[in-house]
């Protein structure tokens, strides 16, 4: 029997093709809208060099050297120096559903907090109800509208949490 190794790491050079497919298949997975969105960010098929600055970090989850999920953290565009964004953070179906994604935003939220701070935003669709309540569980809450200026227009659910 071969045991699965899966692990949360840094993002690597070698990441951004496996990433970019996985990102757009949860697209047409949850029928997504593709403009306004990460689907469109011309930083998704480069997300290695998108996230190399000291203030920002990606996280890939992977198993026996297959990338299955990954989740960033980034300054929130044109807002206050002291919230980030949690971004881009999408799963394989392999790996839904089995404590992943809490492990992952655990991950990003403690590096946000280390990265100095104060608070967390996040942007999703409402097509993501099972990343929505994960959020809400860990207290994130619900605003009226967008912060910043993500070009995420499609978005249509906004929360943020004090770390």
């Amino acid at each position: 029997m071969i045991k699965d190794t899966i692990v949360i790491r840094e993002i690597k050079p070698d990441d951004n093709e496996p990433l970019e497919q996985l990102i757009r298949n949860c697209f047409h997975e949850f029928d997504i809208p593709l403009e306004g969105t990460a689907y469109t960010d011309p930083e998704t098929s480069q997300m290695y060099q998108a996230y190399q600055n000291t203030n920002d970090i990606y996280f890939v989850i992977e198993n026996n050297g297959e990338v299955l999920g990954g989740a960033g953290i980034k300054p929130l565009p044109n807002s206050n120096t002291h919230i980030c964004e949690l971004q881009k953070m999408y799963f394989s179906p392999k790996i839904r559903g089995k404590g992943y994604g809490k492990k992952m935003f655990e991950t990003c939220l403690k590096a946000a907090k280390n990265l100095g701070y104060k608070q967390c935003y996040i942007e999703s669709a409402p097509q993501l109800k099972a990343a929505i309540h994960v959020y809400e569980s860990f207290g994130f809450k619900h605003l009226q509208g967008a912060l910043g200026n993500t070009g995420h227009y499609s978005c249509g659910i906004w929360m943020i949490k004090d770390l």
